[in-house]
């Protein structure tokens, strides 16, 4: 008996240690953040560019280009000067319902970590608000709050920080 066991063993042994999990298998999940700062999009044949959008969101020249929505310090209440703004991107995702965003409300880094979430919170929440009045679906928009996470600009002036109280809308394939 204890010649079979023996060899039995050492085979299963050898077996086990000859063995190595797939790569893919042995490593974690890597989530990457970064945005689509250096991602440069190209347009397909059919008009869409590489993250699926169509031209009217990526051309300069359209009103829809434009995705910041500034505030004033401590507000965020929508400037009449940003109403048509979001009008053209609520009669949009009216008439594009496969399309979802995201907006993301920003502060700037004055006040505690606890107060920018919630501000931006409420600034992302006003622009939602309106584009589902304005037509868009509840579930078509996404409001999100970064507080002072991810600032435009890193000075410490008031040029700076304005820049950096803003909501921002995304597509998907922008986030």
């Amino acid at each position: 008996m204890k010649r079979f066991v023996i060899p039995t063993l050492l085979v299963l042994l050898a077996a086990g240690c000859g063995s190595t999990p797939d790569a893919e298998q042995a490593a974690a999940p890597v989530e990457t953040r970064g945005g689509d700062a250096g991602q440069v999009a190209t347009v397909t044949a059919g008009g869409m560019d590489s993250r699926r959008l169509p031209p009217e969101l990526t051309d300069p020249k359209s009103i829809l280009s434009q995705r910041s929505i500034y505030f004033d310090y401590d507000k965020f209440d929508i400037k009449p000067e940003y109403r048509d703004l979001v009008a053209a991107h609520a009669k949009f995702l009216t008439g594009n319902r496969q399309f979802r965003m995201m907006i993301q409300g920003n502060t700037d880094d004055r006040g505690s970590r606890e107060y920018n979430l919630a501000l931006g919170q409420k600034r992302a929440d006003a622009v939602k608000k309106q584009l589902v009045l304005l037509g868009a679906r509840e579930d078509q928009v996404e409001s999100v709050s970064l507080g002072e996470e991810k600032p435009k600009n890193l000075g410490q002036n008031e040029a700076a920080w304005a820049e950096n109280r803003r909501s921002d809308m995304l597509y998907n394939g922008e986030y």
